[in-house]
């Protein structure tokens, strides 16, 4: 019986880092596939995989040599190689515990060979492998697993960009719309959304943007709104000058 793969570390995180990356099931990318197609040049084999390993499936975001587009996780040969710090070597998976039941190891594509480098995120978290995989065993030499693990880099680096160029875009979009007149009631000040909806300042903001806010009273409104106490807080500020109230350097109270 095949034996699955611990869970890593910190799981939960993990899988929060892959969802981040947004790219699970996405379309096939050239800039992807040029790096698995290489892998398999370099390595001098017929398979070579970006594999994702997802909460329960390994899914390819590239791959050479296999038409599948993902399978089960506890078959996953990457769910293990996730596991270490650099590369994972199966060259005997016949001869392997984990591995000898395993239906990749006895039916198509029939794996006698395999090594899969982590990809590690910045903050250190393993999402998947860049893997090359033979039909029969084999040996690799020091510079072929060398420029493996270079390539692995490289896709991290792509999916890095790809982060990165999703957030600017956001934050564009977010900056687009606060630059358009944005509609507020002349009576209570809330803000109509662009669905023709009104709701509070607050409520607005936090749906554009991941704030918190702290509710405090300016001294104008203490002054009206609750003289008593304004007399004693205000008292206690000093003596000096009311703010103006068309300065909006005015500091407030709370």
């Amino acid at each position: 019986m095949t034996t699955n793969a611990n869970i890593p570390p910190r799981e939960a995180a993990r899988l929060e880092a892959l969802r981040q990356y947004r790219i699970l099931d996405t379309p096939s990318e050239r800039t992807y596939d040029d790096i698995t197609a290489l892998a398999a040049y370099i390595c001098d084999v017929p398979i070579a995989l970006i594999s994702l390993v997802d909460a329960d499936r390994q899914w390819f975001k590239s791959k050479v040599g296999l038409d599948v587009v993902q399978t089960a996780r506890d078959v996953s040969f990457c769910a293990h190689a996730i596991l270490d710090e650099r590369v994972t070597i199966i060259d005997d998976p016949l001869g392997d515990p984990r591995f000898y039941n395993n239906p990749l190891v006895n039916y198509t594509p029939y794996i006698r060979f395999y090594a899969g480098v982590p990809l590690r995120t910045p903050e250190g978290h393993p999402i998947g492998t860049l893997c090359v995989i033979d039909r029969q065993r084999r040996d690799l030499s020091e510079r072929q697993l060398e420029t493996l693990e270079t390539l692995a880099r490289q896709v991290v680096m792509q999916l890095e960009l790809k982060r990165i160029s999703d957030r600017l875009a956001k934050a564009l979009e977010q900056i687009e719309m606060m630059e358009d007149l944005i509609p507020i009631c002349s009576y209570c000040k809330g803000i109509r959304n662009d669905r023709g909806y009104w709701s509070s300042v607050e409520k607005f903001i936090k749906s554009h943007f991941p704030v918190e806010f702290s509710h405090g009273v300016c001294d104008r409104c203490l002054r009206e709104y609750f003289p008593e106490v304004a007399e004693v807080l205000l008292s206690e500020v000093g003596t000096q000058s009311p703010p103006d109230e068309n300065d909006p350097s005015s500091e407030l109270l709370g």
